[in-house]
């Protein structure tokens, strides 16, 4: 199974060139590390920059410096700070290309549930329903399963929606699967190690398996 780092690593090579991009909170900030240096891409934080760069080294950490989850960053060359009405702005305004989110589940249809598990305090739903609802592209980062065992990937959510058929790909631990415009998650890649009739085990939604399934790779 892939370790959050691999899962960041394999996410990264679905950025394009010039794309504006939102990092959710989690997995999904892992991304900024792995972003190819050949590629010229700026990333968002919905609470007010434009520019995030990598994680800092010890000797550069800014403690005025956040994204959206609270971790110290960096900033690229020609970044940009302003409000977080500003940033609401950029998002519900259809200017982000490609949102990168965590999720607890996301259903064959496209839904995804991200904020909230019943009985449980939240301080707020965050900015996850605006990016879901304005995005032109949105990638799931996850585990496949629960801690328990259970599939996160499902027929329908049982958890509060964020979002109705808008997820476009999904990437897990074990796998990367496409959201079918039609229903169901289509099996693209599996995590080395991994076989195909595990992730079918592990998946209660519609799995569509088509030939031959290639393991995902990694530069050392």
């Amino acid at each position: 199974m892939l370790n959050k780092d691999q899962i960041a690593q394999r996410i990264a090579k679905e950025v394009k060139n010039g794309q504006y991009i939102n990092l959710g909170i989690g997995i999904p900030t892992l991304v900024a590390n792995y972003i190819p240096d050949n590629l010229e891409v700026v990333l968002q934080s919905e609470n007010g920059l434009l520019g995030i760069g990598p994680f800092p080294t010890e000797d550069k950490v800014d403690p005025d410096l956040i994204n959206a989850g609270k971790q110290t960053i960096t900033m690229t060359k020609g970044s940009a700070l302003f409000s977080s009405a500003e940033s609401f702005a950029m998002i519900r305004g259809g200017h982000v290309q490609l949102t990168i989110l965590g999720a607890m589940e996301v259903s064959e249809n496209g839904d995804i549930a991200n904020w909230k598990i019943p009985g449980k305090m939240v301080k707020g739903m965050g900015g996850a329903m605006d990016l879901v609802a304005s995005a032109d592209n949105i990638i799931v980062a996850m585990q496949h399963c629960s801690k328990d065992g259970q599939s996160k990937l499902l027929k329908e959510c049982s958890l509060p929606i964020t979002g109705i058929r808008c997820v476009k790909k999904i990437v897990t631990d074990l796998a990367v699967l496409d959201v079918l415009p039609e229903g169901g998650f289509k099996l693209l890649e599996r995590a080395p190690g991994v076989s195909v009739e595990e992730i079918q085990s592990k998946t209660e939604g519609k799995l569509v398996v088509e030939g031959e399934i290639p393991e995902m790779t990694f530069e050392v």
